[in-house]
């Protein structure tokens, strides 16, 4: 039993949020949102096409506004976006709300996972392994930090994976502290 509302899946593009996090919804019985998803059911458009008219700052902004509606909301799990962590506001809002969950997973691991995905803006570059490891340097120490669970990435299903995610979570929530009541 989740003793937190919330389950919130964070770590970079390629560690399998979305479709970890879609299984894990189904195992837990809550409902699952894609924020790069939700972001673009709202704005009508991709997420690359935001990056390209309003930049990533624009992205992230709208990232953020969703992302403080979203959250608050009781019995979700929530695939963030690789860069959802990087605005502290954010990391505020995930650590109140909810269990954070990071999926770590290697550059090698991403490179193979992404190898055919033309749709992420920042992976638009000559050097992909650069730039994920840039991301990784930036971004590592931040998914550690707000991590109340860290889960490695392996190269099984997304079934098995969810599967075995859902075990470390069962075990990791039964050795929480009980809720504190006030009277």
């Amino acid at each position: 039993m989740n003793p937190s509302p919330n389950l919130f899946l964070i770590g970079p593009m390629g560690a399998g949020k979305s479709s970890i996090g879609r299984r894990l919804a189904e195992h837990f019985g809550m409902p699952c949102i894609d924020l790069d998803a939700a972001i673009e059911a709202r704005t009508g458009t991709r997420v690359a096409t935001i990056f390209e008219i309003e930049g990533e700052a624009g992205f992230r902004r709208r990232e953020s506004e969703l992302l403080a509606e979203l959250v608050p909301r009781e019995g979700i799990v929530l695939a963030t976006g690789g860069g959802a962590v990087l605005v502290p506001d954010n990391r505020a809002l995930l650590r109140r709300h909810g269990f954070v969950a990071w999926l770590q997973t290697s550059v090698e691991q991403q490179l193979h996972r992404l190898a055919r995905d033309r749709q992420r803006p920042l992976l638009a570059t000559d050097d992909r392994r650069a730039r994920l490891e840039q991301l990784a340097r930036e971004r590592d120490p931040i998914y550690r930090e707000l991590a109340d669970c860290t889960v490695a990435s392996t190269d099984e299903s997304c079934q098995h994976a969810a599967t075995r995610i859902a075990a470390l979570l069962e075990d990791a929530w039964q050795r929480l502290p009980a809720p504190r009541v006030s009277a």
